[in-house]
């Protein structure tokens, strides 16, 4: 593994390195760490929110992002993944990937030069736990104490999710069908942090107390194969108003986007006074630039 400093997953930051990049980024005047620097943006799976949170935030800090298709690159196909992160360190301050596979995410920065963010994988999605965190402690001043309450389908959304909230000093509780909880990997991996998510089937005792509740897709970029499956799997996971009133008085609702209304979640939860949905997905942008900062600026 490459000694640069990487955010393959949120516990590569450490608790210290956590409360930096939230405080960074609170900073509406950063550092210009990427003055006049490049940083390579590489999306196997496309995004909306990611590429412009990223684009903005590497802006924000004086660089200039490229945004790449996988297509253009073909990793694995016309380059192995190890080349492809040493041909973008060429020209780049960090490297940006969005992708199906997780190893790819870490096989780039084994042989990286340059800092490697990790802006999705199967496995993990840092950058969003990132921004969830920031948006929790906007609402309540702080993360320690609060319950997290993740209602669906338990995915690389909620792992890091799990992982973020116990570093800050939450509580994790995951409620899902028998069938669908996290697997033994998953639980090994949030375990390796000193996360113990409690886990259990029944929303409404999830939520009991909950100053957050959290939820996702029941089906995934990728999953739609299993679409009916698990759609009538979760059929009774929805967040509605019901649910979110079994929740803290103050509780807020969250997503990360994109939702499908009258699946995971009601059109009067979503759009509701409780949401912070928009407010999550600003947050990617400052929380991308602190992490960016950090990782720049670390020896």
């Amino acid at each position: 593994m490459s000694n640069v400093a990487c955010l393959l997953e949120v516990d590569d930051l450490g608790s210290a390195g956590l409360t930096q990049v939230l405080r960074t980024a609170c900073d509406s005047s950063p550092l210009k760490v990427l003055q006049d620097s490049g940083v390579a943006l590489l999306f196997q799976k496309p995004s909306s929110r990611t590429r412009h949170s990223m684009e903005m935030a590497v802006m924000q800090l004086g660089g200039h992002p490229v945004s790449v298709i996988g297509a253009e690159v073909g990793i694995d196909e016309r380059e192995s993944a190890e080349d492809v992160a040493r041909n973008l360190a060429c020209y780049h301050a960090a490297i940006g990937v969005r992708v199906f596979d997780h190893t790819v995410v870490e096989r780039m920065a084994a042989v990286s030069p340059v800092p490697v963010v990790n802006m999705l994988s199967d496995q993990a999605h840092p950058l969003q736990a990132l921004a969830d965190l920031l948006t929790i402690q906007q609402a309540f001043g702080q993360i320690a104490g609060c319950r997290i309450a993740y209602v669906g389908d338990p995915n690389n959304v909620s792992r890091s999710l799990a992982i973020a909230a116990v570093l800050a000093g939450g509580e994790f509780v995951v409620a899902s069908p028998s069938d669908y909880c996290f697997n033994t990997n998953d639980l090994q991996r949030i375990a390796q942090s000193g996360a113990v998510p409690v886990v259990m089937e029944d929303p409404f005792e999830a939520v009991q107390g909950a100053q957050v509740v959290y939820t996702d897709v029941w089906v995934s970029m990728g999953q739609e194969t299993d679409a009916v499956q698990k759609l009538a799997a979760f059929s009774n996971y929805m967040v509605t108003p019901e649910l979110m009133a079994e929740a803290a008085p103050e509780a807020i609702f969250m997503h990360c986007l994109p939702a499908r209304p009258g699946s995971e979640v009601n059109d009067e939860v979503l759009y509701g006074p409780q949401s912070r949905i928009w407010q999550q997905a600003e947050n990617r942008m400052h929380t991308a630039r602190g992490a960016l900062s950090y990782l720049l600026k670390t020896p």
